[in-house]
Formats: C-alpha cells, structure tokens, sequence
C-alpha cells in the first residue's frame, strides 16, 4: 500500500458525527496522517484510527459505586423505596406552604 497523501480519503471515527466515516487527510507527519477533515461536517481532528474516544465516566468511580451498591443489602433498599412512597404526614399536608412566585405574580395580575 502507497503513502498517504494530503487529500486522499480515509475511514476514520468523527468525534462530532460519532460514526466512523469518510475523511481527506489534512496534515501528514512522518507518512502517517496526523489530521483529517469529515466529508460530512466538515469537522477537523486528530486522526483516531478508527477507535472512539475513551468515555468520560471515570472507571474509579463508577468501581467504587458497583462496590457500595454490592453492599446495600436488598430488604434494606425496597424500605426505602416504601416509605419514600408513602403519603406525607397529616400535619405536612394540612399546614399550607408559600405560595410559588409564579403563582403569587398571576394573583396579584388577576389570572388564575
């Protein structure tokens, strides 16, 4: 297989498209490209060859949660969610609350 020449086509990954697709080599440097324009958005980057960028989610933090969530112990978690459920108590409910401004501004308008 030949050079790579500026302007030839090229598969690489559009980190704009997210897809794999047709680019034209930018830049080469030392006979490899080293920056390429999408076909489609017309987006320049770095040539990636063909491989996505690595997530954002930082793996560290996403173990130490998997760790903590192994830990929680299931009955423990499904009282939670009841009572999260439950209906607020009679005293909460009866006592009313600030009016939102939203509202406030609407009756000092005259709307509903």
């Amino acid at each position: 297989m030949r050079e790579p020449r500026l302007g030839d086509d090229i598969d690489d990954y559009c980190v704009r498209c997210k897809r794999v697709m047709n680019h034209s080599i930018v830049s080469v440097i030392n006979q490899q490209p080293a920056k390429v324009r999408c076909r489609t958005c017309h987006n320049d980057h770095d040539f990636r060859h063909e491989q996505p960028p690595p997530p954002k989610v930082d793996l560290k933090k996403a173990a130490l949660f998997n760790e903590v969530l192994k830990k929680v112990d299931p009955d423990e978690a499904v009282e939670v969610e009841a009572m999260a459920e439950a209906d607020p108590p009679a005293e909460a409910a009866a006592a009313p609350g600030p009016m939102p401004k939203a509202k406030a501004k609407a009756k000092a308008k005259g709307r509903k």
